[in-house]
């Protein structure tokens, strides 16, 4: 998919959970899987600007997963960089926001949630065989 278009649709989906208070009002459907989204709010990491982007919900006990996938492009979406320049986030999950600190999770602990997360949107395993680089996976957890 081109920049403008996913730059075009994240926005929309936005706004979508803006006009209705929820982020249960946003979902994404692909090959018969139906996911809901959060919106994970960062910091521009050149800009310094407030960033909102729906990902997938990965959720485990409290926590979220946030898969760099891109669609399986060979480059990292732009909130990646804005993850690693600024890990304070805030998640927004239905009609609850709070906030988080994002790390990179690796070896083991990143197979987890790469599990958790393929299981809650299969087609991450299509997008890994589309890319030689290692998707990113980041674990946040609440701030304290």
């Amino acid at each position: 998919m081109p920049d403008e278009v996913w730059i075009h649709d994240q926005a929309r989906l936005v706004g979508k959970a803006a006009e209705t208070g929820t982020t249960e009002a946003i979902a994404v459907e692909y090959d018969g899987t139906l996911a809901q989204l959060v919106v994970l709010t960062t910091r521009g990491a050149k800009t310094g600007r407030t960033r909102q982007t729906p990902v997938i919900r990965v959720e485990h006990e409290g926590r979220y997963a946030a898969v760099a996938s891109k669609g399986g492009a060979p480059t990292n979406p732009a909130w990646y960089h804005n993850l690693v320049a600024s890990p304070d986030v805030e998640v927004w999950d239905g009609t609850v926001r709070k906030p988080y600190r994002a790390r990179e999770v690796h070896g083991a602990e990143r197979q987890e949630w790469w599990d958790r997360a393929v299981k809650a949107w299969p087609s991450y395993d299509d997008y890994r065989s589309k890319t030689d680089r290692v998707i990113p996976v980041f674990l946040l957890e609440p701030a304290s």
